[in-house]
């Protein structure tokens, strides 16, 4: 007798665009770490030699920071395409444990849904999403994926943006400036967060320090290394403490 008032009152309480909105207010505190990163890619990109059109289409359509900065140094370098192409890979292998550890909110979806909200993946929407989906998991199904959306989109925009005035900017930016630290300082917001006991505690120092470890192998494989270490600490930790 009691479950319809409740289904019906959580019903109005979670509407599309309250998710929406919560998930784009959750996301703008990052975003300031965001917008400067994005500054510096679209000066770099430029000082490398890609045309600025190439430049912005590289954020519009592949959408990968890290990737991103990889790419425009390997093309300032001359380096072939296929080397290019297999670094994107192994660069965003991360984003298939995202997409695995997301799935159970996002499987009831239909197709046009789970490709949007895919190209949207990126480590600032996943730390966002994957935050509030655990600790905040009342809302309908269908409802839920709009603040993934509200995140992944604000976030999209905020990179279009940054592009867009590095690459008008470009050498005119102050090398004093040094933009290259908002990278360090933007990972470091998404992981103090979702640091709650000691086994996360230590899987983020053990990948921090892996990736220090292996920050000389080749094509950034040391990226993933460090993934794998921080994962495996910490799953070794939380049975011990089950």
């Amino acid at each position: 007798m009691t479950s319809e008032p409740v289904s019906l009152e959580i019903s109005r309480r979670y509407t599309p665009r309250s998710e929406f909105l919560d998930g784009v207010k959750a996301e703008l505190p990052i975003l300031i770490g965001v917008f400067p990163f994005g500054l510096f890619y679209g000066a770099l990109a430029l000082n490398a030699g890609l045309p600025a059109a190439a430049a912005q289409a590289m954020s519009s359509i592949v959408f990968a920071g890290s990737f991103q900065f990889v790419a425009a140094g390997l093309f300032g370098d001359s380096a072939p395409g296929l080397v290019i192409i297999l670094t994107a890979g192994i660069i965003n292998l991360r984003h298939m444990l995202y997409s695995a550890s997301l799935a159970p909110y996002v499987s009831h979806l239909r197709p046009a849904w789970k490709w949007l909200l895919a190209y949207l993946l990126t480590d600032e929407a996943y730390a966002v999403a994957v935050t509030h989906y655990t600790q905040h998991n009342q809302a309908p199904d269908r409802t839920k994926h709009w603040y993934f959306f509200g995140a992944g989109l604000s976030l999209w925009i905020c990179w279009q943006i940054g592009t867009a005035l590095g690459i008008f900017l470009g050498a005119s930016l102050p090398a004093s400036w040094s933009l290259d630290f908002t990278i360090a300082l933007t990972f470091i917001a998404l992981v103090v967060p979702v640091i709650r006991d000691r086994p996360t505690l230590a899987a983020a120092l053990s990948a921090g320090l892996a990736a220090l470890a292996f920050s000389a192998l080749p094509l950034k494989v040391g990226l993933i290394a460090a993934a794998l270490t921080g994962i495996a600490v910490g799953m070794i930790l939380e049975g011990w403490k089950k």
